[in-house]
């Protein structure tokens, strides 16, 4: 049986990652919005005080700060993706998707069907929320871990569209670019930002998992539907929007912290999570933690759904073995 939840769960989440895979593309690519590139990124430890000073007061010119570029929304982002790189660039990273989600939600689907069974009780058949949360939590961080070099190699092959061509990582596939990670900048550069990302599934397990068991079976103990795709559709639509809204700080930051390029003999531009949060913050105002919070529910809500009714389907089909 607990083979089967793991194989289950991984045929569902890479049909589901597959599928949304442009979305998540073009909510990396927001969630990148106003980031600093390059030698110019120490203009943002200028204070915003400096603003408010004598303009008769000639500044110099290395203190010039640019125009940003305006904030631009999905379809915007989308479009201007297809136009610039063409159409395949949509599925830019896709390979690093499918090695994520074998390694990864494999992982703590699996891992999340075994502990449910353990923890369900036998005499009532029910496992209560507090419980299906904690499997969520424990389960997302041991598939995170796994994980993580695919999602770092992802991150990278789907921002990479947006750096200036002599910027350009150019990885051919995902065994290319932890292949180059690996000797460019060392193994644990594989798991950079991994506390970010260990911190992310165990939200968006928790949340997800646990809220799409406890929604369907409120429905079905109400009665309010009848045990089908119908069901199945509302559960998993309302379960990927409670993930969304729990991980998305925590996945702007992780997104950032993963891109960023770090120069031989130069400061990172962020020591960790905490340092990226606050200059995000102190930068771009709090709500630049939401960046990317539309792709993120589009994608994450048809994700769940895709995952979801795809791990109902495969549940029946396999459910005599």
């Amino acid at each position: 049986m607990g083979v089967k939840g793991f194989v289950e769960g991984g045929i569902a989440s890479i049909v589901a990652g597959c599928s949304t895979h442009p979305l998540d593309l073009i909510k990396v690519r927001m969630q990148l919005q106003g980031e600093k590139q390059g030698p110019t990124a120490a203009v943002h430890n200028l204070r915003p005080a400096l603003a408010f000073q004598n303009t008769s007061v000639t500044a110099p010119r290395a203190m010039n700060l640019p125009t940003p570029p305006p904030r631009v929304g999905p379809i915007s982002v989308g479009v201007r993706i297809v136009q610039q790189e063409g159409v395949a660039a949509l599925f830019s990273g896709v390979s690093a998707t499918v090695l994520r989600q074998t390694l990864y939600s494999t992982t703590r689907m699996g891992l999340y069907d075994i502990l449910k069974q353990k923890w369900t009780d036998q005499d009532t058949g029910k496992l209560p929320l507090v419980r299906k949360i904690s499997a969520g939590l424990i389960a997302g961080a041991i598939g995170a871990a796994v994980g993580n070099p695919a999602d770092v190699a992802m991150v990278r092959m789907q921002a990479d569209g947006r750096l200036p061509p002599a910027q350009r990582r150019n990885y051919k596939s995902v065994v290319d670019a932890i292949t180059q990670m690996a000797r460019g900048e060392g193994v644990t550069s594989l798991w950079r930002g991994s506390s970010l990302t260990v911190n992310r599934a165990m939200l968006v397990t928790a949340s997800q998992l646990a809220s799409y068991d406890q929604i369907k079976e409120t429905i079905l103990q109400k009665e309010l539907m009848k045990d089908g795709l119908g069901t199945h559709v509302t559960a998993s639509f309302a379960a990927g929007f409670v993930a969304a809204v729990a991980s998305n700080p925590v996945d702007v930051i992780k997104t950032r912290v993963m891109n960023m390029k770090v120069e031989a003999g130069a400061a990172a531009p962020y020591s960790g999570a905490l340092d990226c949060a606050l200059k995000t913050v102190r930068a771009e105002g709090p709500m630049a933690l939401y960046k990317g919070f539309i792709p993120t529910i589009s994608r994450q809500g048809p994700f769940t759904v895709v995952l979801f009714v795809t791990l109902e389907q495969v549940r029946k089909v396999l459910k005599d073995f």
